[in-house]
């Protein structure tokens, strides 16, 4: 089977790999669709990663795949259902690992409710929570936005967003939209985000109250987005500096989170400028649970896929570098990878 593998940083190719084996709780996909994530994705294939990667990787960790094939202990999926988050495998007999290997043709999940129930380990279990089998009548091209949405409502819930919330975000890819649209969910009072102008309608349509373009808005500008400052911040970047406009927006007792990992190591806060004693958020942030929750917002069309994806920005799996080269110019907010028929 065919996958895309950052071979070193700057090498993104796709080969030949072989397709991997199934165990008694695992569930054989071909997978159909994957979307690019311009912050792990990119930040693997360059060489920046903050957390550090072991070259060759297989990459991409927004794919979703169908069933073909269940082991013999599985018990909560079965041929045919469409599961988010697979991955291949490592190859260690090539040297090949997973960064998370989404953009394959083939992948494995793992029935981890039933690995559970049997009374297996938790570290052999809990990391394939992500696999969640989705009602069959979804598309599975419109799905891979799950799980930036699962990621993004966990995130934010746990921030403290709710009713009356006055909030500001800091860029506007996916995670920043995401952010602004769950917080209008929420009933947030003022949804307010600094990001690029060419966003600034995509903002808006998934309930944004006030945009301001980051590279000519100032302290000040930002200041009049909600003269009494803010409850909640979210930097979606993670770049060094957004703090020094941020930090005095703050209310006094609100709380401030640094979702991004552009300047992850070398991140700068300075508390002093803000106007009083506030909470640092790090809490992260588990997919798991807020599924039943996206899926119920997809169904209610609360979250809609067309709000971030671009159906003439769909590349099959062997032009994945076109598909990241469109995503530099900022062509568009994801690319979708074709990864197999369906």
């Amino acid at each position: 089977m065919k996958a895309a593998v950052v071979k070193e940083p700057g090498d993104l190719a796709v080969q030949e790999i072989p397709r991997p084996e199934i165990g008694e709780y695992d569930i054989l996909c071909q997978m159909l669709y994957g979307a690019t994530c311009t912050g792990t994705d990119r930040h693997l294939i360059r060489g920046s990663f903050p957390y550090g990667c072991a070259y060759p990787v297989i990459l991409g960790h927004e794919s979703i795949g169908q069933a073909v094939a269940c082991g013999g202990r599985v018990r909560h999926f079965r041929e045919g259902d469409l599961v988010t988050r697979v991955s291949a495998l490592p190859v260690p007999a090539i040297g090949l690992g997973v960064s998370w290997g989404g953009f394959a043709e083939y992948g494995v999940a793992r029935d981890h409710w039933a690995m559970r129930a049997d009374g297996l380990p938790a570290f052999e279990w809990g990391a394939f929570r992500v696999n969640q089998p989705l009602p069959s009548h979804f598309d599975p091209l419109d799905a891979t936005m799950i799980i930036t949405w699962r990621e993004t409502l966990s995130y934010i819930t746990r921030l403290g967003v709710q009713p009356g919330s006055r909030i500001l975000i800091f860029g506007s890819g996916a995670n920043g939209l995401s952010f602004a649209n769950h917080a209008a969910n929420a009933g947030a009072e003022a949804v307010c985000m600094a990001g690029s102008f060419s966003r600034q309608e995509a903002a808006l349509q998934v309930g944004a109250t006030a945009f301001a373009d980051y590279k000519t808005a100032s302290a000040g500008q930002l200041a009049a987005l909600s003269p009494g400052g803010f409850d909640i911040i979210i930097d979606a970047t993670g770049r060094n500096g957004n703090a020094d406009l941020y930090m005095p927006l703050l209310k006094p007792g609100g709380t401030l989170g640094v979702y991004g990992i552009d300047d992850l190591r070398s991140y700068v806060l300075n508390p002093n400028l803000a106007r009083g004693g506030f909470t640092f958020f790090n809490g992260g942030y588990d997919e798991e649970e807020t599924h039943a929750r996206v899926v119920d917002a997809i169904r209610t069309r609360r979250l809609r896929a067309g709000d971030y994806l671009d159906r003439r920005a769909v590349w099959d799996l062997e032009d994945i570098g076109e598909a990241f080269r469109a995503l530099e110019e900022r062509r568009f907010i994801k690319a979708v990878i074709r990864l197999s028929g369906e």
